[in-house]
């Protein structure tokens, strides 16, 4: 039977939009590719920690000592609209918008750092044990990484731990940056990896594992760090992605292999 193209493209964003995929509980996990539908230029000096879109701003966070920064800018156009730094010994990971709070991370300093959405200057911050790499807002929630196979989730107002999943099934994960998906899933860098992991985070169980390669052109490759960077465009099936001193961010779908 010849299948109609429109129903076969719903049948894919349906089977991405569900926490279960479209396997059973004990399948293994769905392989993804990458579907480029776009691009848009991306500074080649930041070293990226955290991307993620709210309300038509896009936030980039930058890591290394001296050179950390966050910033937000429109995402239609790419006008800067707000910048940040942290002290020069401070190397800056992964950020999160939760309601009326810009959370960043920071690597190895124990600092979570509450700012202002709008002006990024700095309202607050909050102490936590072990590395700090990326961070997402799901469900009233925050979700974080610590370049592990373990999510810690922490409230979004006090920064405190109120629980945590551990990978299943899937071992030597390291999770990096992290983006919190409409659909209830995060999607995660496996660092140092050209994957993408796409997580039940009620479950720990990885739904799906997307492969990236092939977005750089090994000239680009060259001069650049990993994979890490990604944010759901929300109201589409589609993400921006792109990587530490790369010169794109593409927009993309994630299809089946």
């Amino acid at each position: 039977m010849e299948r109609n193209p429109r129903s076969l493209a719903m049948a894919v964003l349906f089977c991405l939009l569900t926490v279960g995929g479209c396997g059973g509980a004990d399948d293994d996990p769905e392989r993804l590719r990458i579907e480029v539908v776009g691009t848009r230029p991306h500074d080649p000096r930041a070293f990226t920690q955290g991307l993620e879109v709210h309300d038509g701003v896009l936030y980039e966070s930058t890591g290394l000592s001296g050179a950390s920064w966050v910033r937000a800018s429109d995402l239609d156009t790419g006008a800067e609209l707000a910048r940040a730094g942290v002290p020069d010994d401070v190397f800056g990971e992964g950020i999160t918008r939760a309601g009326a709070t810009l959370w960043q991370l920071t690597w190895k300093d124990h600092i979570a750092y509450a700012r202002d959405p709008d002006s990024l200057a700095l309202r607050g911050q909050a102490d936590y044990d072990g590395e700090g790499w990326g961070l997402c807002t799901r469900d009233g929630r925050l979700v974080m990484s610590d370049g592990t196979g373990t999510l810690t989730f922490r409230d979004p107002v006090s920064f405190a731990v109120t629980g945590s999943v551990t990978l299943g099934g899937y071992r030597g994960a390291h999770l990096n940056e992290l983006d919190c998906a409409a659909d209830g899933t995060v999607y995660a860098n496996d660092y140092p990896t050209d994957q993408i992991l796409r997580i039940d985070p009620e479950s720990g169980r990885v739904l799906a594992v997307i492969d990236a390669r092939g977005l750089l052109t090994p000239a680009e490759r060259a001069r650049t760090d990993v994979l890490n960077g990604i944010a759901h465009l929300p109201g589409t099936d589609r993400f921006l992605i792109t990587g530490k001193y790369w010169p794109t961010i593409f927009e993309v779908r994630f299809v089946p292999v």
